[in-house]
């Protein structure tokens, strides 16, 4: 990614159940975050509805996380740059093949534009060391799975991987400014975990390296969402002064 303002890294996860609470929400953030993304409850509920509604107040992150055949993941990347995304996550493990098939269904879908960006999902925040294992993940680490997977992003030319904060500074040291790093599991200072076992907050994880942190729930459930955005935009700019101090 260029180089960004703070409110430019923050997106605020429209994790609602409908079209219409997704609308009240965008009103209630007041244009703080330069990013709002649509997951899979509030796409399957609403649909192309709800990436209108948000390209209207930010830019679209559109998160369904896809991991299909080739061609079944290729017709979806292009239908989402119709609606107008302006990124879009995949699956790694996925592949080679699906993940080539995206990025050249996302060039050809965009013609003379530009494509958005496509980000593949390293390992998801809610799973640790015990899940490899049950999984029968070969890795012998965390950080190991993430390594491999982001090696294959490069390999594939993607424009980013979605990793929690723990691994931001390795995929950095690894990738250096070839990978916009977005960051799920991210809480402000005085924020549980909830049910991310991989998180750190804004500013920690702004400091190691992410580029664009997800907030969700302490958005969405707080009384007055505009002001938590607002606050976790300073803890980026907090966390981008220890990053280049």
């Amino acid at each position: 990614m260029p180089r960004m303002q703070a409110r430019e890294r923050l997106a605020v996860a429209l994790d609602v159940p409908d079209l219409t609470s997704a609308e009240a929400l965008i009103r209630a953030l007041d244009g703080v975050p330069g990013w709002l993304k649509v997951g899979p409850e509030l796409f399957t509920a609403a649909g192309p509805a709800a990436v209108a509604a948000a390209a209207r107040a930010a830019r679209v992150f559109l998160d369904l996380k896809l991991h299909d055949i080739p061609h079944t993941v290729a017709a979806a990347v292009g239908a989402a740059v119709r609606q107008g995304a302006a990124m879009l996550t995949l699956h790694t493990m996925g592949g080679r093949a699906m993940l080539r098939a995206a990025r050249e269904a996302a060039e050809r879908a965009a013609g003379d534009a530009s494509p958005p960006l496509l980000v593949g999902v390293t390992l998801l925040t809610s799973l640790g060391p015990s899940d490899l294992e049950e999984l029968g993940v070969a890795a012998a680490s965390v950080e190991e799975q993430v390594v491999r997977l982001v090696e294959l992003a490069l390999a594939e030319k993607l424009d980013g991987v979605v990793a929690s904060p723990l691994e931001a500074a390795l995929i950095r040291r690894r990738a250096g400014d070839a990978l916009t790093i977005v960051t799920p599991g991210v809480r402000p200072a005085d924020w549980p975990a909830d049910d991310q076992t991989r998180t750190r907050s804004a500013a920690e994880a702004i400091a190691a390296g992410s580029d664009l942190l997800v907030v969700g729930r302490p958005v969405v459930r707080a009384r007055r969402p505009a002001e938590v955005a607002r606050r976790l935009v300073r803890e980026i700019e907090d966390g981008l002064g220890a990053r280049h101090a």
